[in-house]
């Protein structure tokens, strides 16, 4: 298993749990299982040794839940296949940008109501929220507003990098703005650090129906912004924001950063007693 692998599994088992995707067992050599989340869908891989320089193989459906819609295994296979080649980029690991993918993947026909309207079209989700970004939040924060109770994580260091979790409760993606203008107004080490990369998830209701704002920011950290927010999503966690604070250490870090920082913030969200038990 090549370096690069071994840091992409730890990072998407540390986002989406233990072992969404292990070694299969009893199988030849590089063979792997991808669960799906949010489907009850599992994918034999095979990703050979030279990967990410050589693209892996989605081999064949190793098992589907009973209560999935009748031909959706193979739904998902070819669906997974296509994905695959698009997302390939010879040097650059694709995992995480699958399973991305392959949590969005639906039915071969969307289910319906009894008004016969899907699902999808009883809420609203990303709409036209500020996003939570550095460049949209600096200047001093409101004083109209309380000043945010964040929960931190310890701080973990690696390779002389640091990174820190916090996080506080919002209702509004007002708060969310005030909330990153309020730090990094206040707290010089947070206004200092590489990237301050945040997610957020808000439900609230408007005229009777439920209405959800969720956003994410790299500020600067690729791809890591997508990570926090789906790290929110898995926990089901509402009406928080999670900032997590890097300063670089000058030592690239690889994929392994993400399962860091996904660490501290699911540590924040713990300790702002924002989780379920």
């Amino acid at each position: 298993m090549s370096e690069e692998l071994d840091n992409e599994i730890e990072a998407i088992n540390s986002i989406y749990g233990e072992n969404t995707i292990r070694e299969a067992p009893h199988s030849a050599p590089h063979s792997y299982l991808l669960a799906i989340p949010q489907h009850e869908v599992t994918l034999r891989l095979s990703i050979p040794i030279q990967y990410p320089d050589i693209n892996l193989d989605i081999t064949a459906v190793e098992g589907v839940g009973s209560t999935s819609q009748r031909g959706f295994g193979n739904h998902t296979l070819l669906a997974a296949r296509n994905l695959i080649q698009k997302a390939f980029t010879p040097g650059q690991v694709c995992l995480f940008d699958l399973l991305q993918e392959l949590e969005q993947l639906r039915d071969p026909e969307p289910s319906t109501n009894e008004d016969g309207r899907t699902e999808d079209s009883q809420r609203v989700e990303n709409s036209d929220v500020p996003r939570a970004g550095r460049k949209e939040t600096t200047g001093a924060p409101s004083e109209a507003l309380v000043p945010p109770q964040w929960a931190l994580s310890s701080t973990v260091t690696e390779k002389k990098s640091l990174f820190i979790g916090r996080v506080c409760g919002v209702n509004s993606s007002n708060e969310v703005q005030s909330a990153i203008a309020h730090l990094l107004a206040t707290d010089k080490r947070a206004s200092k650090a590489a990237h301050n990369i945040s997610a957020y998830r808000i439900r609230t209701s408007f005229n009777e129906k439920e209405v959800i704002y969720q956003d994410c920011e790299d500020d600067g950290e690729a791809a890591a912004g997508g990570r926090l927010l789906r790290l929110l999503q898995m926990m089901d966690v509402w009406n928080v924001l999670v900032v997590v604070s890097r300063w670089y250490g000058g030592v690239k870090l690889g994929p392994a950063r993400f399962g860091i920082i996904n660490a501290v913030a699911r540590e924040a969200v713990v300790a702002g007693v924002f989780a379920k038990d």
